[in-house]
């Protein structure tokens, strides 16, 4: 947003703005959306200043609108407007800023009924309007510096002499290409588009040129209805690079206007407005120039006081070995401390371990035969001898093999039990299995 149209929000939401800065949004919005505007009513209270500026106000039964006409425009009107007249005007809407007061521009005053060709323009522009020829989003900035510019108009239009002339002394090291057409007639339209056509074409090949003029000096509404061919205005709303249409005076609007990505009020302002004036672009330059000077000075007044004061540190080689020197023999005897307090240390922890073995040793040894003395009494406790003097007894077969089952038996079977005190030699008579 525009600094001049910030509002500021307060706690409640609604909008608070600046009387100059709603004045001049309500204007804008007012030109974006109405102008150009045609308006027919009856004069009242019509008045020409001794400037030749005529203020009047056209109203009918519904209400009424101030309207000023200056001088230029005034000149051009075919009678002398009277008080009561019905006319036919067209202009754009502004709002007077001093005042707050809503106004017509008047640029051109008929009686009722001369304004067809303005009623067809109208109808016009909303047809492109609603197909998107007058797009703001589609709009592209300028180049700042633009590499090479085309120029379509008519070989004989004092349009050229005057774009090439501001070319000439703003730019003349840019490359200029025309590409000529007719600028008025029933033949310019088809011209016109060739001519755009042409320009987009090479820069489809090329890259170039970056910014298209279209311009034409000024006139009637039927002298510039070439540019408000529905053919020439979708060219122009199609280009490749940025267009600044420059066609008629400050008051003249075409559709063109609205298509081109900028207006510009005549074709001298076309040209300078893409070609920023040469003197302008050497003060820059001659600028750079002297802010690079000054920063490369600068930069070696600091790297020399730098090395001064690593000069200033670094001093005399002999001083730097003494200094170095002295941190050697300073190193060396620290080295030599904790050596020997190494030494020390390791000597007392041996010393303290020398102590400290037979104890550990004796403390060992008594731990040891403790447990060799309880292993010996598990031993003992598990003893088979034991199990035999309390009456049992042990069986084998022949071969060794001890008989703990009756089923390893056989009746007749000669087997051997040994005994608590000794072996006795037995025959089986009977097997008898318990329950």
């Amino acid at each position: 947003m525009n600094e001049g149209f910030r509002a500021e929000m307060p706690a409640g939401g609604a909008r608070v703005w600046q009387v100059g800065a709603l004045v001049r949004a309500i204007a804008d919005t007012l030109q974006a959306r109405f102008n150009p505007a045609a308006v027919r009513g009856e004069i009242s209270g019509f008045s020409r200043a001794a400037s030749g500026h005529c203020y009047f106000s056209l109203k009918d039964a519904q209400g009424q609108i101030r309207c000023a006409m200056f001088r230029r425009a005034a000149q051009g009107v075919d009678f002398n407007p009277a008080e009561g007249d019905l006319v036919e005007v067209s202009g754009r809407l502004d709002v007077y800023g001093p005042r707050g007061d809503l106004q017509l521009i008047v640029e051109s005053l008929r009686r009722a009924g001369q304004g067809a060709l303005f009623e067809q323009f109208l109808r016009l522009k909303a047809q492109l309007e609603a197909e998107g020829c007058f797009d703001e989003a589609h709009k592209r900035p300028l180049p700042p510096l633009p590499a090479s510019i085309a120029v379509v108009t008519s070989l004989g239009a004092a349009a050229l002499r005057d774009v090439a002339t501001a070319l000439a002394r703003r730019v003349p090291h840019l490359p200029v290409a025309l590409f000529p057409a007719a600028v008025q007639g029933a033949q310019a339209p088809a011209e016109l588009c060739a001519a755009l056509e042409a320009a987009y074409r090479q820069h489809a090949a090329t890259g170039q040129p970056a910014v298209l003029l279209l311009v034409r000096g000024g006139g009637s509404l039927e002298d510039l209805w070439a540019f408000n061919d529905p053919a020439v205005v979708r060219a122009v709303a199609r280009a490749p690079m940025p267009v600044v249409c420059g066609v008629g005076h400050e008051t003249d609007f075409t559709l063109c206007d609205f298509a081109a990505d900028l207006r510009a009020p005549t074709p001298t302002a076309a040209a300078e407005l893409c070609a920023p004036a040469r003197a302008d672009l050497l003060a820059v330059l001659d600028l750079l120039e002297g802010r690079l000077q000054r920063a490369a000075h600068d930069g070696l007044d600091l790297r020399a006081q730098q090395l001064d004061r690593l000069g200033q540190r670094l001093g005399r080689p002999s001083g730097r070995l003494t200094q170095s020197q002295r941190q050697l023999q300073l190193l060396q005897g620290r080295l030599e401390r904790l050596v020997h307090l190494g030494a020390e240390r390791q000597r007392q922890s041996l010393q303290r371990l020398s102590e400290r073995l037979p104890l550990g040793v004796g403390r060992q040894l008594v731990a040891s035969r403790q447990r060799l003395d309880h292993v010996g009494q598990s031993l003992a406790l598990l003893d088979p001898a034991l199990v035999l003097q309390r009456g049992y007894a042990w069986l084998t077969d022949d071969a060794g093999q001890a008989i703990t089952r009756v089923a390893q038996a056989a009746p007749g079977q000669a087997v051997r039990a040994v005994l608590a005190d000794g072996e006795l030699d037995l025959t089986v008579e009977r097997l008898t299995t318990g329950h």
